[in-house]
């Protein structure tokens, strides 16, 4: 039996539309490609940040304008301004960087302090060690250590056409938060029709969810940045470290990234104890072991507060979405697993209910 032609018209046209509809979405993902980082990042400071914007409007009496400029002048102070303060202090500063690290490498210290030979398991092994480096002449010291200082310090300098870069990433982010503080009302209620659309009401309680999903992580996130930054700024303002502003900012920048005050504050330590400090440098040690560690304790229990998930669940969410994706998977891993999670949970009570019913209406 052959097939009617106007079957095979309509498959035809099917497949037709089906391609068109690809075409199209391909065509719209790929004209906003470039745009895409800054607008998952400015949803998500939206949403994390929404109600502190209710507050700061109902404060400027109801004035929804004055709330935004605002908030996004806020935002400007925490996300641009650090950065760009602390790439051109680094580039400003790059010519005194090598005179310190030359000055570094011509001094020679042969003995090594007492205190280094007391470490437990290690020290006299450190103390053999800091004999031979000692005994290396500051003529050797600086042609080994100079080189690699000029690349390193080159390698940034180079960065900073990147740093622009994410700087204008940063703006786009700060006008596109903007325009959604502006416009909340209508671009909540736009998804949430979306979410019936896609799941009835399971669609409205899996979004809901994912908004206290990204307030919980943008909650343990930064305040667990300025609970790092304020201990480690803490520590090198009192062991007296030269620049302690810059370095407090650059502390805050990399803590916000999830990568930690450690990289400033062990060389911070370091040279502390190089200097001769030593009781400085062991108050400054203190201050950084607690800096270093705290955020594995704060940052899941700031994240639980902000919403009801398993602490196992948040905690795969946040480390399986910095793998996966970058920075910005902080914020994306808990909120799929979280609307995972909501989906199984209404399928398997979906399930159970009528097996519930049936067993209720067995006779004994």
């Amino acid at each position: 039996m052959t097939p009617n032609r106007t079957e095979s018209f309509d498959s035809t046209r099917t497949t037709l539309k089906i391609l068109f509809i690809f075409l199209l979405i391909a065509a719209g993902f790929w004209t906003i490609r470039p745009f895409l980082t800054p607008l998952i990042w400015a949803v998500i400071i939206a949403v994390a940040t929404w109600p502190a914007m209710l507050k700061v409007q109902v404060f400027l009496r109801g004035k929804r304008w004055a709330a935004v400029t605002v908030m996004s002048l806020g935002l400007l102070l925490l996300l641009v301004v650090p950065l760009m303060l602390a790439v051109t202090t680094f580039i400003d500063k790059s010519d005194e960087i090598m005179e310190w690290i030359r000055s570094l490498s011509s001094q020679t210290i042969a003995v090594p302090p007492p205190w280094l030979e007391n470490i437990p398991g290690v020290g006299p092994w450190l103390a053999d060690k800091w004999q031979h480096a000692g005994s290396v002449s500051s003529q050797e010291i600086s042609a080994r250590l100079v080189p690699y200082s000029k690349k390193v310090v080159a390698w940034f300098i180079s960065q900073a056409g990147n740093v622009g870069v994410m700087i204008l990433h940063f703006l786009i982010t700060v006008i596109i938060a903007a325009v959604l503080y502006a416009n909340g009302e209508t671009a909540s209620r736009g998804a949430v029709l979306l979410a019936r659309k896609l799941a009835d009401d399971n669609g409205e309680q899996t979004l809901v969810l994912a908004a206290k999903a990204i307030r919980g992580v943008a909650l343990g996130v930064v305040l667990t940045a300025l609970i790092q930054t304020t201990i480690a700024g803490a520590g090198l303002a009192i062991a007296g470290v030269p620049a302690y502003q810059l370095l407090i900012a650059i502390i805050f920048l990399f803590c916000i990234a999830q990568i930690g005050p450690v990289l400033i504050l062990v060389p911070a330590v370091i040279w502390m104890y190089w200097s001769g400090q030593t009781l400085w440098g062991t108050v400054l040690l203190a201050f950084s072991l607690v800096a270093c560690t705290i955020d594995n304790f704060v940052r899941p229990f700031l994240i639980r507060k902000g919403v009801e998930l398993p602490l196992l669940l948040i905690f795969a969410g946040v480390i399986g979405g910095l793998v996966a994706f970058g920075i910005i998977g902080l914020f994306i891993g808990p909120v799929v697993l979280a609307v995972i999670y909501t989906l199984l949970q209404a399928w398997v009570a979906e399930g159970s209910a009528p097996a519930e019913e049936s067993s209720s209406h067995t006779p004994d």
